[in-house]
C-alpha cells in the first residue's frame, strides 16, 4: 500500500507516458482529497498493524479509520473520475478485495481486544 501510494503521488511524465489514455485520464482527474483518503487508508492500516504488533487496542481504531478512508477513496474514485470508463466492472474486483481485507483486519483486531490480547 505504501509503495502504491508513493507511486501515485510521485508519478512523473515518464510514468504517465506508460499508462493507457484511459488510465491517464483517471490519474489526471483524481482530486487531491482522494489522495488524502488514499494516504489515510494506507497509513491507518500500517499504524493498525504496528499497534497489533505491540499489543495496543488503538489498533482497532486505526484499522477502522483505514477502512473508512478506503471506502471514501474507492467510492469517490468511481464517482468523480472516469474510472468506470477506464476499467469497467472488472475494475471493481481489486477494490472489493481491499475492502474485504480491511474489514477482516478490523474485525480481527476487535476480537483480539475481547480476548485480552490487546491492551
Amino acid at each position: 500500500g505504501v509503495a502504491m501510494f508513493w507511486t501515485q503521488i510521485s508519478m512523473g511524465a515518464e510514468g504517465l507516458a506508460r499508462m493507457t489514455e484511459a488510465q491517464r485520464q483517471v490519474h489526471e482527474a483524481t482530486p487531491a482529497w482522494l489522495n488524502v483518503a488514499f494516504a489515510i487508508a494506507v497509513f491507518g492500516g500500517v499504524l493498525g498493524a504496528l499497534g497489533m504488533l505491540v499489543g495496543k487496542r488503538w489498533a482497532v481504531t486505526m484499522f477502522f479509520v483505514s477502512l473508512l478512508a478506503l471506502l471514501v477513496q474507492m467510492i469517490g474514485g468511481y464517482l468523480v473520475t472516469p474510472a468506470w470508463d477506464a476499467y469497467g466492472p472488472a475494475g471493481l474486483v481489486m477494490p472489493a478485495v481491499l475492502i474485504l481485507i480491511a474489514l477482516l483486519f478490523w474485525r480481527y483486531a476487535q476480537k483480539c481486544v475481547v480476548r485480552g490480547w490487546l491492551v
